[in-house]
């Protein structure tokens, strides 16, 4: 991975540098990573709450603003996308966003003054469900973002809450909102 020191490789030996796997090849080490791109566009965007003060600034516990500061850290070098086997090995594109979405969702998702509501995307069009929780993506992140346990986990449990609950769904049929 690019995080490999070349000082600390051994000097007798060669070195071997190949493009991403999972994208498709355009020249040398170029690949198309056009479809990330695609992918994050279609993502529901950013929505603020109304401001809680004539100012326009809102009241937050400095945990909850604290808690999206990691994702916000993504250099979107699609490396976490390379490795993740869902994408690179079994090529489910179309049914799975991949990692670095799933920071980028939940960086909104754990806002506290954002008011989307991207569990039925994450559930329906962005396929959390296919992650295996194997950390391969948070295993070569180079800005250290803690990807599987503070982004996909938490996304998966509200996904689990919201739509798997028996309470909750009672809930929203009692509300006349429900399936």
């Amino acid at each position: 991975m690019c995080m490999t020191r070349v000082d600390e490789l051994p000097a007798d030996q060669p070195i071997t540098v190949e493009p991403m796997r999972t994208f498709p090849v355009v020249k040398d080490l170029v690949t198309d990573v056009s479809w990330n791109y695609e992918v994050k566009a279609s993502i529901k965007r950013f929505s603020p709450k109304t401001a809680d003060h004539e100012d326009g600034s809102w009241d937050m516990d400095q945990y909850d603003v604290e808690r999206p500061q990691e994702f916000r850290k993504c250099i979107e070098c699609f490396l976490c996308q390379d490795v993740c086997h869902v994408l690179r090995d079994h090529q489910l594109h179309d049914r799975f966003a991949g990692p670095r979405h799933f920071v980028y969702v939940a960086n909104m998702e754990m806002n506290p003054i954002d008011t989307g509501d991207r569990v039925a995307e994450l559930r329906e069009e962005l396929g959390i469900g296919y992650c295996n929780i194997t950390k391969c993506c948070t295993k070569v992140c180079p800005e250290g973002i803690t990807i599987t346990d503070n982004a996909i986990i938490p996304l998966k449990e509200r996904v689990v809450d919201q739509s798997y609950d028996p309470l909750a769904r009672l809930i929203k049929l009692v509300k006349g909102n429900g399936d």
